[in-house]
């Protein structure tokens, strides 16, 4: 039986650089059936300037995660299956907008302009269901694994700059649900190994929960 577009769940994976946000939507996409759309990073053509000069790119960069994040929001809503969505439109404006500006790499007058850009490219966007927030308190383990996956343009990211965002992730699932009225679940990664075929499944079991959804047999 086909699934309506009333039944569908849209669902989008939110936390940290290195987190294993892109491993855990694979799976997730994999073992419930839902359509993935991966973060637009690989593509993104100001990445790598951002990371070797954030004052000059912040601004640039934005709009550009902006922009796709948008057109995916767009093609989304057109989708009849469910879907899982690789980071949430909403993480930029409520972190990384401002944590740049906070760092002094976008002024007052772009941050403003930012937001600006953001309400009105927002305007009728369905925003998801239900977002699983993943948590990692120790940035070594961020910074491990971001090593791990070796993509080149973040080869520079300190400890320093994955420990402010940290404290803008800790806020950020009571903002998506007293802001943005969204349901959140949060998992801790910091000891988590997806690898790890009973944590996995355990993680699974608690997705499937929060979901309502049954995993597909494999």
């Amino acid at each position: 039986m086909s699934m309506s577009m009333s039944q569908k769940t849209f669902v989008a994976i939110a936390g940290n650089i290195g987190c294993g946000k892109t491993t855990a939507a694979k799976l997730i996409s994999q073992r419930f059936g839902y359509e993935l759309f991966d973060e637009p990073v690989l593509d993104n053509r100001f990445l790598k300037h951002y990371y070797g000069d954030m004052k000059r790119w912040s601004f640039t960069l934005q709009l550009e995660f902006l922009i796709k994040r948008v057109a995916h929001h767009e093609i989304i809503d057109t989708v009849p299956k469910s879907c899982i969505q690789d980071r949430s439109l909403i993480e930029d404006p409520e972190i990384f907008a401002k944590y740049l500006h906070g760092l002094g790499h976008m002024s007052d007058d772009e941050l403003q302009l930012y937001l600006e850009y953001f309400e009105r490219l927002n305007q009728g966007i369905r925003q998801p269901d239900k977002v699983i927030c993943l948590s990692c308190s120790d940035v070594n383990v961020l910074l491990n694994r971001i090593k791990t996956r070796g993509r080149q343009e973040e080869s520079s990211i300190q400890a320093d700059f994955l420990v402010g965002l940290n404290g803008y992730y800790t806020a950020f699932p009571q903002a998506a649900r007293s802001k943005w009225d969204l349901d959140v679940m949060v998992f801790d990664v910091t000891n988590f190994d997806i690898h790890d075929a009973t944590e996995r499944e355990d993680f699974l079991d608690k997705v499937e929960d929060f979901l309502d959804t049954p995993r597909i047999e494999v």
